[in-house]
């Protein structure tokens, strides 16, 4: 039995399927952990999110923001952008099972036995493990009930609280939450957000700095496996943090890692176009 995690997938199946297969992965045995972004952009949104709804038992998931654009959107409350690549998965027959699934998906991930939390964009540097999980139930919970669905979907998009305040209530309180899981690059060490630089390390603005890189950071200690930043190209300067967005739907290459060896797997996304 191995446990693999593998790159934002963002509709890319063949990628995906190249790697599983060259490492013989066996869904009956086996685990894959997902750091979300699954769907979008992509050639093959809906393929994709049927491929892992029919493995559904031996994933692990997280939300990108891509996948929570896909809720907002099948929702009626937010529309499709140019470039999206959504519509055969809201027009699908089984549409409504796996956007069931989609949604009951965590933000955050924590295995205990091996110390690892598995998140899309980061932990904010003044979060302890511990609260980052509370903080993601939170908004976990609000994905789950019917009730208070559409109003965290309409409340989520925005870049304000630029930070996290224990005394914020209601959607800015989920919209911050969301905002460090799901979009985050820079911040300052306190936690204050910066969600328009989206390019490499070097492209920080005054006063920021890639949050996985500040020396008082709480989560140092534990190991934290992200995507979404592709423009890091799976380089990351912290030896307990492994970026796994390799801009594969970009033309870069999709990478799988197994996490207890450590073993990469690339896939040249252009030779499976």
């Amino acid at each position: 039995m191995a446990t693999y995690a593998v790159g934002d997938l963002q509709g890319c199946l063949k990628p995906l399927q190249c790697l599983l297969e060259r490492v013989a992965f066996d869904p009956a045995q086996d685990q894959l952990w997902l750091v979300g972004d699954l769907v979008n952009r992509g050639p093959q949104s809906l393929e994709t999110l049927r491929f892992l709804y029919g493995m559904r038992d031996a994933l692990t998931c997280v939300l990108g923001n891509h996948d929570l654009h896909l809720l907002a959107v099948a929702h009626n409350i937010e529309r499709l952008k140019k470039g999206d690549t959504l519509r055969e998965i809201l027009d699908a027959p089984d549409a409504a099972d796996l956007l069931d699934w989609l949604r009951r998906q965590k933000l955050l991930h924590y295995d205990a036995e091996r110390d690892t939390a598995l998140v899309h964009a980061g932990i904010p540097p003044q979060w302890t493990l511990h609260k980052a999980l509370r903080r993601a139930a939170e908004v976990e919970e609000a994905l789950r009930d019917d009730a208070r669905l559409p109003l965290f979907l309409d409340g989520m998009y925005g870049n304000e609280p630029v930070k996290w305040d224990k005394n914020l209530h209601g959607v800015a309180r989920l919209r911050v939450i969301t905002n460090y899981f799901t979009r985050m690059r820079f911040c300052k060490a306190d936690g204050t957000l910066d969600l328009s630089s989206k390019e490499g390390v070097g492209s920080a603005p005054a006063g920021y700095a890639p949050w996985f890189s500040y020396k008082q950071r709480k989560t140092r200690n534990h190991r934290i496996i992200f995507g979404h930043w592709a423009a890091l190209e799976g380089q990351c300067s912290e030896p307990k943090v492994l970026a796994l967005d390799t801009g594969c739907v970009w033309g870069g290459q999709m990478t799988l890692v197994n996490i207890d060896s450590g073993e990469q797997q690339r896939c040249d996304c252009k030779e499976q176009a």
